[in-house]
């Protein structure tokens, strides 16, 4: 066996753990599984010694990533879900809410009015006068509850539009790509990596920093 290293195996899950977090640095700084396999196979390498072949190299790498990535953003995720719904039940509240001041609102606008004062019926032209003072504070608060539906409405379709951002259900099917061991191949699953755990990142910023309503 080259360099006289020993292939790495899965005996021992708390070293393979260790050594997946090596490697996947080790492509991150755009090492090939070649370059790996060599540079493991040194003494004073960062495994002292012990070989790791690119083909496990290469299942350490999607390991680590789904341990770096998906975890953390679970988590995330279950807190910010946990947000989200209790924000749709105060929003649905208020809509109902709404609903009945809308009800009771229009009764008022429909209902006749006529004006009194101290407590006599002021007559015109033998016809009570009609008092439009409740109609239009009926119209100003059909406006504002109207106004305030609107906004209403924007916030829950904005909380919906988060949680399919945080679930992802916006995002394009996953496809499973084959990768074989050449040098360009090597630099392709080097960028996704890095892409993949900028996103993360990225998203995992934007759920801490409450970009979500």
């Amino acid at each position: 066996m080259p360099g006289g290293g020993s292939v790495y195996s899965k005996a021992n899950p708390a070293e393979r753990t260790e050594r997946a977090a090596i490697v996947f640095d080790l492509k991150l700084q755009g090492l090939s599984y070649r370059a790996i396999d060599a540079l493991t196979q040194t003494p004073d390498g960062p495994t002292g010694g012990t070989r790791i072949s690119p083909t496990t190299a290469k299942e350490l790498v999607y390991e680590e990533a789904a341990r770096r990535i998906d975890p953390r953003v679970e988590s995330l995720r279950a807190i910010e879900s946990e947000r989200l719904a209790g924000s749709l039940v105060r929003l649905e509240a208020s809509l109902a809410r709404l609903d009945g001041l809308q009800a009771a609102a229009i009764e008022v606008l429909e209902r006749e009015h006529i004006t009194v004062n101290n407590g006599r019926i002021i007559v015109l032209n033998d016809q009570p006068l009609p008092d439009s003072g409740p109609a239009l504070q009926a119209i100003a608060q059909l406006v504002r509850i109207e106004d305030t539906r609107r906004a209403t409405e924007e916030t829950r379709r904005r909380i919906s539009e988060s949680y399919r951002k945080l679930f992802g259900l916006d995002a394009p099917a996953r496809t499973e790509v084959q990768i074989t061991e050449v040098t360009q191949q090597d630099i392709e699953l080097q960028e996704l990596i890095r892409e993949a755990k900028a996103k993360v990142n990225a998203e995992e910023a934007a759920i801490v920093e409450g970009d979500a309503p």
